[in-house]
């Protein structure tokens, strides 16, 4: 099976008597539906519902988390925890020697011998399994690339910026990354409206084409008026995010979308639920 050690990630670790507690109240996952071998992604957004740092959280023993994160971003997410901990009885902490690796494919089953090896749920359709015991052996990490940008499972930095997205523009809403069952968490309101009144227009895609990609950050444009963005790729498939209307009006008009000068295709990924919509914007609005 596929083996990849990810050296650009990083674990903090929360424990404590109010671990669940404190971050269930600032965090979109929802806690009480993440279970004991199982890694769930999520987000710390600002007041305005935009993500602020995305993670994936997983437990870690009795009242103790542990969050794996971007590594160049770490130290920040802690310091932003450490602002919302206030009387709290928790303990944050960045673990130093922190090591992250996933696997994946038809035959990829934790290892009875490795107490943390979680299932990434974001794959609910394929068996990923992440381990935070170390690897002794790895390849270059290209083929986790392109079997994650195949799937459509879209991450800060290389797809999108912190700071310039909602949760639904990731489909975190569709990954099991929002609790919109739970109570109030930092942004709730904002991504609850945009999930009631299913205002949600820009989307993660699925790029294809006949040429290699360019470089992500590339405009995705119709008649030279932009509908969205390319994220990362790996040779000539990505990902982007994208106005779904708008993307939808090209659709029907027959109009060519293009990466740079390059033609593409976009597709919703094949798990998601959300779909085009039925009622398009006119060519001057696309």
């Amino acid at each position: 099976m596929p083996f990849t050690l990810l050296k650009d990630r990083a674990l903090i670790s929360v424990s404590g008597p109010d671990a669940e507690h404190f971050l269930q109240n600032i965090l979109t996952t929802d806690l009480d539906a993440l279970g004991e071998s199982e890694a769930r992604p999520g987000a710390l957004l600002t007041p305005q519902g935009k993500i602020l740092f995305d993670f994936l959280i997983s437990r870690a023993g009795e009242n103790a988390f542990r969050l794996e994160c971007r590594a160049d971003i770490s130290d920040d997410f802690v310091r932003r925890l450490m602002l919302y901990k206030l009387r709290a009885k928790v303990e944050i902490a960045k673990s130093e020697q922190g090591l992250v690796s996933v696997a994946w494919g038809n035959e990829s089953i934790a290892s009875q011998s490795d107490s943390t090896a979680v299932a990434d749920r974001r794959f609910d359709d394929e068996s990923v399994t992440r381990s935070y015991a170390g690897a002794a052996q790895a390849d270059d990490g290209a083929a986790w690339q392109a079997f994650r940008i195949a799937h459509g499972i879209a991450e800060s930095g290389a797809d999108y910026a912190l700071g310039d997205a909602f949760p639904h523009d990731v489909l975190l809403d569709e990954t099991g990354g929002v609790g919109f069952r739970k109570g109030c968490y930092v942004g709730q309101e904002v991504v609850s409206r945009m999930q009631h009144r299913s205002t949600a227009r820009r989307r993660v895609l699925i790029v294809q084409s006949e040429l290699p990609l360019p470089a992500a950050g590339t405009e995705l444009t119709v008649e030279g008026r932009p509908v969205g963005a390319l994220g990362s790729s790996a040779g000539t498939i990505g990902l982007a995010i994208a106005r779904i209307d708008r993307v939808k009006a090209a659709l029907d008009a027959g109009r060519p979308i293009l990466a740079g000068d390059v033609p593409v295709t976009l597709t919703i990924p094949a798990w998601a639920k959300f779909s085009f919509p039925q009622e398009t914007v006119s060519a001057e609005e696309a």
